[in-house]
């Protein structure tokens, strides 16, 4: 029997070059599952994600899975694309052991944690406060470069960088530090500020955007601290679950989530396509 990709739906195209269509996973003429192939991610048309594949129950550890990914693999070529990721669940140990087979490499994770009933104590010393307009100010005009900066280091081009942290910071924060439901917090050590974190709520829960500890001030555990505050800013607007994302070469701040007691939900994997 032949495991075969044959879409089934039009081929999505924008004058951009990014385009998209779903596949039926078929054995002979028979469907056992489906994907989505989708070359729309920030670094442009030629970086593309295998997106929800999924094969039959009856159908599966049956190597119908590694012949669709490695099918979806040459349609990518044909589109032009030079590498290929794909988010796969913790839960899914067939899936995990799929990417490591065909060669994918993992570059971050997506993590959550369960939050305790009451808001945790922090360090003796340090304090948590609102985010003033003006520290908002000076944050948001470097987070605005930093952001740019972190995926122009991972291989986006320069302006598409920059004009991917402007539509982001725009879409997140569309009334700036007033945008309903963000939470932007200073933590100060003796009354010095030492770190920030931002806080907003995503699908049901809530999630940290982003958490830094100044440069100078960094090695002190103010990141653990940050992370608590960030718990009590979601337990204070009602959620019980706290998420967040982390590039798994930062080595660190991995350390520090797991020690806390996040979980990672999905990791995260690409591959280059030769």
């Amino acid at each position: 029997m032949t495991t075969t990709l044959r879409p089934s739906g039009p081929l999505q195209q924008s004058t951009g070059g990014a385009r998209s269509r779903p596949y039926e996973i078929r054995v002979n003429s028979r469907r056992v599952g489906a994907l989505l192939l989708a070359a729309d991610t920030p670094f442009g048309p030629t970086v593309a994600e295998i997106r929800e594949l999924a094969v039959d129950e009856p159908d599966r550890r049956r190597g119908r899975a590694t012949v669709a990914a490695l099918a979806a693999e040459e349609v990518l070529r044909g589109w032009g694309c030079r590498r290929v990721r794909a988010s796969v669940p913790a839960g899914s140990a067939g899936g995990l052991r799929l990417a490591a087979a065909l060669g994918y490499a993992e570059y971050s994770r997506n993590m959550a944690k369960e939050l305790p009933a009451g808001p945790p104590d922090l360090s003796e010393g340090v304090a948590g406060r609102p985010m003033t307009q003006a520290e908002f100010e000076t944050w948001h005009a470097a987070g605005l470069e930093q952001y740019a900066q972190n995926w122009i280091s991972r291989g986006m081009p320069a302006d598409a960088a920059h004009v991917k942290s402007a539509n982001d910071h725009a879409s997140l924060l569309p009334l700036g530090s007033a945008t309903p439901g963000v939470s932007f917090s200073v933590l100060e050590a003796a009354g010095v500020p030492v770190g920030t974190v931002w806080v907003a709520p995503k699908g049901g829960d809530s999630y940290v955007y982003d958490v830094a500890v100044a440069e100078e001030h960094r090695g002190r555990g103010y990141g653990r601290d940050l992370m608590l505050l960030a718990e009590r800013t979601a337990l204070a607007a009602g959620h019980r679950v706290l998420a967040l994302h982390v590039f798994t070469d930062n080595v660190p701040a991995l350390r520090l989530y797991e020690s806390l007691g996040y979980r990672t939900t999905d990791f995260n994997y690409a591959k280059d396509l030769t």
